[in-house]
């Protein structure tokens, strides 16, 4: 079946006033891959129906790869889009008021904290190191032991070493005492990774787009935002916006169980 190329207008919509949210890694798409043909015709089907939207921690680019095509952006796919928690955002293609982590902390302090979190990781002793340990994003760092240039297989094994030995856990825990005097949160998730942001920009951040947009002229107030995300347990980086009353949350253990959980709520 051909993905459809229209779609109602927001106000149009047969599921009135509700909105779909999902996050991306291990609940659309397997970690860092790419959404498979069902899924995709699953999302088109479901936004025939209702307002969908995703927010992840990683930025736009990787969406891009795992939920766009080469010649089709993935913001045409969604109605809204929200990488990086949304700290960059997107409504129906068009971008949305951006924020950023580097003019929130300021230059001085982030670079006291990089220099640390360098100095950490090259003292730790852990099977492999790759490369890319500290990404920068608009809204947030991603701080990753053993590299984000680590091919799949070296994730797989990595993640069963950091959950026995618990590498990011303890990492974490001497970050938020080091840096204590700064209000920081930290989000364990993915396989390999950590993100580091300012209290109040995790997956949550998106809700205030959608609360903006409701006071536009041409906005509508979602009074049901539904929540599909794997990481939904404390310490996640799902677990704020699957808890937050705003929300009605729902935990999936990968994308066939999303997929099968929204066919079955929304009646696909």
């Amino acid at each position: 079946m051909a993905e459809p190329v229209t779609y109602p207008p927001l106000n149009e919509r047969p599921i009135k006033n509700t909105i779909v949210l999902f996050d991306v890694d291990n609940t659309l798409t397997p970690a860092r891959a790419a959404g498979t043909p069902e899924m995709i015709q699953m999302l088109a089907d479901l936004r025939q129906k209702v307002a969908i939207g995703y927010v992840g921690g990683s930025d736009f680019v990787k969406q891009q790869e795992q939920l766009g095509t080469a010649s089709l952006s993935v913001t045409t796919r969604f109605d809204f889009c929200f990488p990086e928690n949304g700290l960059t955002a997107y409504k129906l293609g068009s971008l949305l008021p951006s924020q950023s982590f580097i003019n929130w902390i300021g230059e001085d302090r982030y670079k006291e904290l990089v220099k640390f979190i360098l100095h950490y990781i090259a003292d730790l002793d852990i099977p492999i190191k790759r490369g890319t340990f500290v990404e920068f994003r608009n809204g947030m760092i991603n701080v990753s032991p053993i590299g984000r240039n680590a091919s799949t297989e070296e994730r797989n094994e990595y993640q069963k070493y950091d959950l026995k030995n618990k590498i990011r856990e303890t990492f974490v825990n001497v970050l938020r005492e080091k840096f204590a005097d700064i209000d920081l949160t930290y989000s364990i998730g993915g396989q390999i990774s950590f993100d580091v942001f300012p209290t109040g920009w995790d997956k949550t951040y998106c809700l205030g787009h959608l609360e903006a947009d409701a006071k536009k002229p041409d906005g509508i107030e979602y009074t049901t935002i539904h929540f599909f995300g794997d990481k939904t347990y404390k310490g996640g980086n799902d677990y704020e916006i699957y808890e937050d009353p705003r929300t009605i949350g729902h935990s999936v253990t990968d994308p066939d169980d999303c997929f099968k959980q929204v066919k079955e709520l929304f009646d696909l």
